[in-house]
């Protein structure tokens, strides 16, 4: 794979506030970021060099990643299937006892969704709004309503609306206490087009882990629909990774709490901490998948 050259400023012709505003900060990656970088793209070539020489050991590797990459995402946001019951049910077809129906919903969703990112990759759509509203509707497919905590902070089911931005506010308890609330849905469709053109006009400019991770970010700060978000947010991080050659990074869900706090530090003005991250997590599925070639 050719190397390119990133620009490591964020700023890209767009004024401090401007950025704030979006929350895409004009900080300069920390060096050790670019660090992180260096070694993603050193195992993404080995990668790259090892995969064409057993394509079966390949599609194997693929199919192991869709079930790591269900089974961690849904975890994340609360599923009970063990990664034995998500393998079981996407290669047999059969739920497991005692387990809630709408897990393996979302896990079937989430599948699919995974088979439709590759289709989007394959006839090589740009990011859009269109785009992630369908991923949206893929991911809450068949869900006629979604959990939610109303104003007095008790747990409530409110009617699903797959694909569609969201008509009410949403917010979340963090651990210390604080209530944090997501982007009002009034100013959801401005900053949402401002996100996905900066993602298209930046992809060739600045190294796609940065990329991948503010577009991640800035998605879950967001918070565009009723439910789903999250998945959504990881998926479309991993489209703009395969697009420009890197294997998918997995968030396992036993880095949830590392996970969270990372986020929460852009949310407070410094993203890096987010974007190494990811970096980490993607450099770890690397080495992984590397163990398998050898």
């Amino acid at each position: 794979m050719e190397k390119k050259e990133y620009d490591n400023s964020l700023s890209q012709n767009k004024n401090l506030n401007e950025f704030k505003k979006y929350g895409l900060y004009t900080t300069e990656l920390d060096p050790q970021v670019n660090s992180y970088f260096s070694i993603a793209d050193e195992l993404n070539n080995k990668i790259q060099t090892l995969k064409n020489k057993n394509s079966e050991l390949w599609n194997t590797i693929l199919q192991k990643l869709k079930i790591d990459w269900t089974y961690n995402s849904n975890s994340i946001e609360g599923s009970t299937l063990t990664r034995g019951d998500t393998h079981f049910f996407l290669t047999e077809g059969l739920t497991v006892e005692g387990k809630p129906f709408k897990d393996f919903i979302d896990t079937k969703n989430h599948s699919n969704a995974l088979d439709w990112l590759y289709e989007i990759l394959k006839d090589k759509r740009e990011l859009s709004e269109g785009v992630v509203k369908e991923l949206n509707a893929l991911l809450l497919y068949g869900l006629e309503s979604t959990p939610a905590t109303n104003s007095l902070g008790q747990k409530v089911d409110k009617k699903a609306n797959a694909g569609q931005y969201k008509n009410q506010p949403n917010h979340v308890l963090l651990a210390n206490g604080d209530i944090h609330y997501y982007v009002e849905p009034i100013l959801v469709q401005a900053q949402m087009q401002e996100l996905i053109e900066w993602i298209n006009e930046n992809i060739d400019k600045i190294h796609p882990i940065a990329v991948a991770s503010i577009l991640h970010y800035n998605l879950v700060r967001i918070h565009a629909f009723d439910d789903g978000n999250g998945r959504g947010a990881r998926i479309l991080m991993n489209l703009v990774l395969i697009k420009k050659g890197f294997f998918p990074a997995v968030i396992k869900t036993e880095r949830k709490r590392k996970y969270l706090e990372a986020i929460h530090e852009a949310d407070k003005g410094d993203i890096n901490p987010f974007i190494q991250f990811i970096a980490t997590e993607l450099i770890e599925t690397q080495e992984k998948v590397l163990n398998d070639l050898k």
